[in-house]
C-alpha cells in the first residue's frame, strides 16, 4: 500500500494539471449558467498553487465571448518618484488567490451572472513612452471590438489615457468617477506632455471626457500652485478633496455629491491607490497623508452600483514598497468590488 501511494499522489496532480488546461483553453466558450467560468477555488488547489491569473480566473487569449476582460498593463515609465508600478499587475493578480467568488456585504455574485476572464497584459513597450501609449489603445480597442468591460491592472496612471482613447471610439466621451491623492491634470512634467500626473488634462484637450460628469475623490497634500484646481474647475470637474471625507462614511456623500452628477451616461472608473492613506496602501508611487481609508474606499466603490459602467482600472500599485503585500490585496479587493458593480451582476438569492 505505501509503494502505491506516490502513484496516487501523481495520478491527482495529472489530473489536476489538466483539468487547469481544461479551463484554461475553453474559457471563450463558457456563457451561460454553470458554463460561467468560475475562479479556481482553494479547496481545488492550493491558494500559491495554479495560474497566476486574477483570481485564478481561467486564461483566454482574446475576449471574443466575455462579458467582461481583466487585463494588465505592466508599466511605470511615467512614474515621477518611487517606480515598481510595472510589477503591480503581477503581484495584485498573486495577492488576488485570497479572494472568493461571492461578495458577502452586497450579496452580488458576479461570475454567476457574467462571463469574465484574465485576458493577459497588454505587450506595452517600456522604452518609448509615446509608443506606449499607442499599444496600450490598441490592446483596449481590440478588447472593446468585443463589447465586453475593460477591468485594468496598471501600472503607473498614465496607462488610463490611451484606455480612454480606445473607451472614446467605442462610447464617446464618458464620465469619470477618478479615485486619487492627485489631480493629474498637468500640462507636462518634465517638458513631457507624456506621465502620470497628465492623463485628464490630455483626456480634457482631447475630448475623451464629458467634463460635466467628472468627479474627482480624495485629492490632497501639497501642490505647486493654484491652479491645479482652478484649471479642473474652469473645466466643469467636480472635486471631493480628502479632508471633506475624514470621519464620514463615504455613503451619503456618494449619493448627494457623486451619483448625481455622473449620471446615466457611461461611466469610466479610474482608482489610483494613493487615494488611499498610506496606513491602508504604503505600496505606491508617491503617497500621501490623510488619505481614505480601505472601508471608506468599499462605500464609495459599492454606492456605484446601478451606473452604466463601461471600463474601469485600478493603479499605481508598486510592489517594491509593499513589504507585506497588504497594498496588493487591497487593490484586488477593490477590483473585485469593481467588477460586483458592473451593469448585468446579480445577486445571490
Amino acid at each position: 500500500m505505501q509503494q502505491q501511494q506516490p502513484a496516487r499522489c501523481a495520478l491527482r496532480a495529472f489530473l489536476l494539471v489538466r483539468r487547469l488546461a481544461g479551463r484554461v483553453r475553453d474559457a471563450p466558450g463558457r456563457r451561460h449558467g454553470s458554463n460561467l467560468n468560475q475562479p479556481l477555488s482553494g479547496n481545488d488547489c492550493p491558494r500559491p498553487g495554479g495560474i497566476a491569473t486574477f483570481m485564478r480566473l481561467p486564461y483566454a487569449a482574446s475576449a471574443h465571448g466575455l462579458d467582461v476582460a481583466v487585463y494588465g498593463v505592466p508599466f511605470d515609465c511615467g512614474t515621477s518618484n518611487r517606480s515598481g508600478a510595472r510589477f503591480g499587475p503581477r503581484q495584485v493578480r498573486c495577492e488576488s488567490s485570497l479572494l472568493r467568488p461571492h461578495n458577502m456585504a452586497t450579496r452580488a455574485a458576479p461570475y454567476d451572472s457574467l462571463q469574465v476572464a484574465d485576458v493577459g497584459d497588454v505587450p506595452v513597450t517600456m522604452y518609448d513612452a509615446q509608443r506606449a501609449m499607442g499599444d496600450i489603445e490598441r490592446f483596449v480597442r481590440g478588447l472593446l471590438s468585443h463589447s465586453c468591460v475593460p477591468v485594468g491592472i496598471g501600472g503607473d496612471h498614465t496607462t488610463t489615457y490611451p484606455v480612454l482613447r480606445a473607451i472614446k471610439e467605442k462610447h464617446g466621451p464618458v464620465g469619470l468617477l477618478h479615485l486619487d491623492a492627485h489631480a493629474d491634470v498637468n500640462p507636462t512634467m518634465m517638458h513631457c506632455e507624456v506621465a502620470h500626473g497628465t492623463p485628464f488634462y490630455r483626456a480634457v484637450q482631447e475630448g475623451l471626457l464629458d467634463t460635466r460628469r467628472v468627479v474627482q475623490i480624495g485629492l490632497r497634500g501639497s501642490v505647486y500652485g493654484p491652479n491645479e484646481e482652478r484649471w479642473s474647475l474652469q473645466h466643469g470637474f467636480h472635486i471631493i478633496q480628502a479632508q471633506e471625507c475624514w470621519f464620514k462614511s463615504m455613503v451619503p456623500i456618494m449619493e448627494t455629491k457623486v451619483l448625481p452628477v455622473l449620471g446615466a451616461g457611461p461611466v469610466y472608473i479610474s482608482f489610483d491607490i494613493d487615494c488611499l492613506d498610506p496606513a491602508f496602501a504604503p505600496g505606491t508611487g508617491t503617497p500621501e497623508i490623510g488619505g481614505l481609508t480601505s472601508a471608506q474606499a468599499l462605500e464609495v466603490i459599492r454606492s456605484c452600483k446601478g451606473l452604466n459602467i463601461v471600463g474601469a482600472d485600478l493603479v499605481e500599485v508598486s510592489p517594491p514598497y509593499d513589504t507585506s503585500g497588504n497594498t496588493a490585496l487591497t487593490a484586488a479587493n477593490l477590483l473585485f468590488e469593481m467588477i460586483c458593480v458592473l451593469p448585468g451582476v446579480k445577486n445571490l438569492e
